[in-house]
């Protein structure tokens, strides 16, 4: 097993690198890079231009208004910004050099706010944290025992209720019932429960050990009852399907022959091999949630994480962000996914990677 993980981990380099290609390569085609952006900035309001210039010259406002909108910026400036920024090299070259940071762990500083990427990913991570792990973790909670249940009782008026109860919370969009939730319980027409801001009170810092806890869970259920509501329909499916058909194979059936319970066959036999297409699908729903499926929840209920720092990063050209953080998301992905073969092991051991390769 030590050799197949040693291949995998081998094998992140590469993949890392051809993702970090193809968004570099695309970003050089996309119109209004940051330099642009400043750009638009100056121009829309001349007396910025004062803390951009490091000459000290005082300018009145007036001829600086007419300045900037009517005989445009000195190219002078705008080649610092370009050196300041980094584009007066290459591509190829920037490439190399953004790459050879980044296996130092060095992702450089956002152009526009004065942080480094690691900082601020730090600042944002705890709230995307919470968001998809707790979601992850409800969403198996709930979906796998019902499956299971739904498998031994297909068929029955309760497995086609609760397939019509998790088709219907499918079919409805996150950010819809997110809305729903904060006008039925965050104060918006009814009920005034939960929390509209934030992760935590203003005075969590006062709280005692038992009331941070508290006070965060209280805040947190409803972005992660809105983040998983469409997570259950395809896990619970999925592990209903897996049930039936391992319960009409023929061991399960030699195993009744025998005698045993049915909690003996469906845990101790069935359970394993059940389980393992249900663990192949775990990192593709972790990161889905964790890096993509956030934005919009965060945006509703004011929390301030990666969903919307990769959103504003977008938008303002901002490329160590939207490089660290491509960077780091990725190699996650891929650890994630090394792991996850290590969860198939764990499940059933009679599984060789090895052997097979």
């Amino acid at each position: 097993m030590s050799a197949y993980i040693l291949r995998r981990l081998l094998l992140v380099i590469p993949t890392l690198i051809g993702v970090m290609i193809i968004n570099f390569a695309l970003t050089q085609f996309l119109p209004g890079g940051p330099v642009e952006q400043v750009l638009a900035q100056l121009e829309g309001e001349g007396d910025v231009l004062a803390g951009f210039t490091s000459t000290g010259d005082p300018i009145d406002a007036g001829q600086e208004s007419e300045y900037a909108g009517s005989r445009g910026l000195p190219q002078e400036f705008i080649d610092e910004l370009e050196a300041e920024f980094g584009l007066d090299k290459p591509p190829f070259e920037r490439f190399v050099l953004m790459m050879g940071n980044y296996i130092r762990f060095d992702f450089g500083e956002s152009y526009f706010r004065d942080i480094s990427v690691l900082a601020l990913v730090a600042e944002k991570l705890p709230v995307s944290i919470s968001l998809g792990l707790w979601s992850t973790v409800i969403i198996y909670l709930v979906s796998i025992p019902l499956g299971i249940r739904k498998a031994i009782h297909d068929g029955t008026s309760f497995d086609t209720w609760t397939s019509a109860a998790i088709i219907v919370g499918y079919a409805i969009p996150g950010f819809l019932f997110a809305v729903l939730l904060i006008v039925l319980f965050a104060g918006g027409s009814y009920l005034q429960i939960f929390p509209l801001r934030g992760l935590t009170s203003d005075n969590w810092e006062e709280l005692s050990a038992i009331g941070k806890v508290l006070d965060y869970l209280w805040h947190i259920t409803l972005p992660v009852l809105a983040s998983s509501i469409a997570g259950f329909a395809t896990l619970t499916l999925l592990t209903k399907n897996s049930f039936l058909d391992e319960i009409n194979k023929q061991y399960v059936i030699t195993a009744k022959a025998k005698g045993l319970s049915e909690n003996r066959v469906l845990y101790g036999h069935v359970f394993r091999n059940a389980m393992l297409i249900v663990i192949s699908g775990f990192p593709a729903l972790f990161i889905g949630i964790f890096f993509g499926g956030s934005l919009i929840i965060e945006t509703l209920f004011s929390l301030d994480g990666l969903g919307r720092l990769a959103f504003e990063a977008a938008l303002e050209r901002d490329y160590p962000v939207i490089f660290g953080t491509l960077f780091a998301f990725g190699l996650v992905g891929l650890v994630v996914g090394i792991l996850s073969d290590l969860m198939y092991v764990f499940v059933d051991p009679r599984i060789d990677f090895e052997r097979r390769g």
